[in-house]
């Protein structure tokens, strides 16, 4: 699943444009086409088709793991989940396998939300925080300090990866992100939250912060056949890098199954106190 810094890479070349592709700020939206009605959550096709052709992009942005767009109108969410896009297309260019949703736009562009596993969602709201007010903190927000997190952490008795991976504890961080997190903090993913010490958890602020800036300014990392936008992965110091030698000290890497997701970490680097 595309993480804070993939997330943040697509809304940015939605926002900014990139390679050739331009920029999708004050296009005027005149046509919509719902090709697997179960992507949108809500509101019903019926009102999704009535509310949004006519409506203005004003901005795209990140909340989390959801590209925000606020409309002249309404705010459309989309969550990409497992496997979904955001591709800028030519309004003429054939309709890909597993195009889900396409918005026609003015300037001959389209929108298309392609998501080959179906698990992808999209929102068309006036409240968008009837969506987005469940979310965490942003990690890299200048108002998130390293004490915050240091009291958000004592007010729960939870292991530090599921906790990390809990969108309503911190909104944008995903299993590859934890878990370089978390090695470069020298904590092991089952430590318990309330047992941190004010230095790790000023500690593991920083780890947060280090990995996804570096990830957002490598473009995020190329995750299988679903986001192939960045290079992050060459600079993995211990996600999917079982048996390898840790950069640290050279032990191997080792792999354990918390709450259903792979962790990776370091037994000598991350010992379990």
């Amino acid at each position: 699943m595309p993480e804070l810094p993939e997330v943040e890479t697509i809304a940015a070349g939605l926002r900014q444009g990139r390679a050739g592709q331009p920029s999708l700020i004050d296009r005027r939206i005149r046509q919509v086409h719902l090709l697997w009605e179960r992507s949108l959550a809500w509101p019903s096709p019926a009102e999704f088709y009535d509310w949004l052709p006519g409506q203005v992009i004003g901005d795209i942005r990140r909340r989390g793991k959801f590209i925000v767009f606020d409309l002249s109108q309404h705010t459309l969410l989309v969550h990409l989940r497992m496997s979904g896009d955001l591709l800028v297309e030519p309004i003429t260019a054939p309709l890909a396998p597993h195009h889900r949703l396409v918005i026609d736009l003015d300037g001959d562009l389209r929108l298309a939300f392609n998501d080959a596993r179906k698990f992808g969602r999209v929102w068309l709201t006036a409240d968008p925080q009837s969506v987005l007010g469940s979310l965490g903190p942003e990690p890299l927000d200048e108002a998130f300090t390293a004490q915050d997190l240091h009291r958000m952490l004592h007010a729960h008795e939870r292991q530090l990866k599921p906790l990390l991976l809990d969108q309503s504890f911190l909104a944008g961080l995903g299993n590859i992100y934890a878990d370089e997190a978390l090695h470069m903090a020298r904590l092991h993913p089952l430590t318990i939250s309330n047992s941190l010490s004010p230095e790790q958890s000023q500690r593991l602020w920083q780890s947060i912060r280090q990995v996804l800036e570096e990830g957002i300014l490598r473009n995020g990392a190329s995750i299988d056949w679903v986001y192939r936008g960045g290079d992050y992965q060459h600079f993995f110091k211990v996600y999917q890098r079982t048996g390898n030698p840790c950069y640290n000290c050279g032990t191997p890497i080792e792999r354990l199954v918390v709450g259903q997701r792979s962790t990776h970490y370091c037994p000598n680097c991350q010992p379990l106190k």
